[in-house]
């Protein structure tokens, strides 16, 4: 019994032995600084971008070449941005008519539309001068009025209305497409009733082109059923719409008299322009400037697979005597040209670039 007390003392006194040379040997770390209160910490997640989705109406179908270049701006917008901003477009007049969807955008209830030069006509007259018929030699001459910055006066007109224009596009040369019968010389459309978009010039043009009839101002959906019912004998518009929205079924008859290749303006609301930076606005209206380049070679793809869709439908597309159609509404162009010092000036310009 002593021996084995004297063995648990031995073995009690090594284990505190063993345990104050390990606190002996034990060496401490010094303490860190702390981190100043404003810096993040080291391993900190980036904190997220917020994504400002605008909002942009447009009145034709998604598979337009139109809605096809607001989705690439979209993407490149998005990129330049490093994701603060996108586009979501609302095709098929989902938010209204162009008339209403641009009123939206002065009241500030919609970041975006993109909707025909006529409709911009009616805040600020002088965009008539763009849409005037014939004033364009060609398409690629249209494209490069566009690009050519020499709008910017112009323009500039919109911002008191409360939208800025950002870019300009055309889906080609509006022709005459007809009910009952084929249109080759003005007189082969004297009297009819033809519907064109909500504008004066627009409107006097038709009467220039058949004689003495007005055009006939409606929203585009109710044009099918204003053909089908004989309200109207035809209407005008390119050829991508035309068979976009199957008005060959009730208005069989495709004229080119080639007689306005109106611009399609992108207006944005002030405020939203406003809101963005200056680096991201700059790099905004660059990819709107690039977008205009964009279009055009989208729509000059998919023209000629257009007219052959339309003659696949049985519509019959006829050579007009454009020259007499020109000669007809010639007047208008000087009328037009004429008002005031601005629209003198982009007649000038649009000249300078032929």
């Amino acid at each position: 019994m002593k021996n084995a007390k004297k063995v648990i003392a031995m073995l009690l006194a090594l284990v505190m032995v063993l345990a104050l040379c390990a606190c002996g040997s034990k060496t401490e770390a010094p303490a860190a600084e702390a981190p100043a209160a404003d810096a993040p910490a080291a391993d900190a997640p980036a904190a997220a971008v917020e994504t400002k989705v605008l909002k942009c109406a447009f009145n034709q179908t998604i598979e337009n070449p139109e809605a096809k270049t607001l989705q690439w701006i979209g993407e490149k917008l998005y990129e330049a941005t490093e994701g603060r901003y996108t586009i979501e477009v609302y095709p098929d007049a989902q938010l209204g008519d162009q008339a209403q969807t641009l009123e939206q955008v002065v009241m500030g209830t919609l970041d975006m539309a993109l909707v025909a030069n006529a409709i911009v006509e009616t805040y600020c007259p002088d965009f008539a001068i763009l849409g005037t018929p014939y004033v364009y030699d060609s398409i690629e001459h249209q494209q490069k009025v566009f690009e050519s910055g020499k709008l910017a006066d112009l323009y500039a007109e919109t911002e008191a209305q409360g939208f800025t224009v950002l870019s300009n596009y055309s889906l080609g040369a509006r022709n005459l497409y007809t009910r009952d019968k084929a249109v080759v010389t003005p007189e082969d459309c004297k009297g009819m009733k033809i519907r064109v978009m909500g504008s004066d010039t627009c409107i006097k043009m038709m009467g220039l082109m058949n004689g003495g009839t007005d055009g006939i101002a409606m929203g585009q959906g109710d044009v099918y059923s204003a053909i089908q019912t004989g309200t109207l004998d035809g209407a005008e518009n390119n050829i991508i719409t035309y068979v976009d929205l199957v008005q060959y079924e009730v208005a069989p008859y495709y004229n080119l008299t080639g007689h306005l290749m109106i611009p399609d303006e992108l207006c944005i609301a002030n405020d939203v322009l406003a809101a963005m930076s200056e680096e991201d606005q700059a790099a905004f209206k660059q990819i709107c400037n690039e977008s205009i380049a964009y279009m055009f070679n989208l729509c000059a793809e998919l023209r000629a697979d257009y007219e052959a869709k339309a003659v696949e439908q049985g519509v019959t597309i006829t050579e007009a005597d454009v020259p007499a159609f020109q000669a007809a509404c010639a007047p208008l162009i000087d009328e037009v040209a004429s008002r005031n010092d601005m629209t003198a000036s982009v007649y000038e310009a649009i000249k300078s670039c032929r």
